[in-house]
């Protein structure tokens, strides 16, 4: 059984959905040594999430970030947590929606993902600035 892991700092990005399979790929070349196992990314923070979608077509993020917008409104008066602007609590509830972490097999010394697939960042935060991961890869 090998085990790889290793921190990756992704820059400061916009509010929106942005693929980072490349960046993840890039960060941990180890996973071409794994013929049978699982790689798991783990965001470090609370108002950003990943996530598995559409890696072709950019209309599909822009349609996630249109979706997420309309279902989780900012400027909610209701909200008590508002200390950090009006898009804070809205950013923490979309990420908890998706959650913080994916786990993609690898199979044959790459990442398992379908012919359409790429793995998300899901920025929530106007300036949500730079954000950590953490990337683990086992297997055999």
């Amino acid at each position: 059984m090998k085990i790889y892991q290793q921190a990756l700092t992704l820059r400061e990005r916009r509010r929106g959905f942005h693929i980072i399979t490349n960046e993840i790929e890039y960060a941990l070349p180890q996973i071409a040594e794994i013929s049978v196992g699982m790689c798991q990314v783990f965001i470090q923070h609370t108002s950003a999430s990943l996530t598995i979608n559409e890696n072709a077509d950019p209309t599909v993020r822009a349609d996630f970030e249109l979706f997420f917008n309309k279902t989780v409104k900012e400027n909610d008066p209701d909200y008590e947590h508002d200390y950090e602007g009006s898009d804070d609590m809205p950013a923490h509830l979309k990420a908890a929606l998706l959650g913080s972490s994916v786990t993609i097999p690898i199979r044959n010394g790459q990442l398992a993902l379908g012919t359409w697939q790429g793995i998300y960042l899901c920025e929530h935060r106007n300036y949500g600035g730079q954000r950590n991961l953490i990337i683990t890869a086992w297997g055999a």
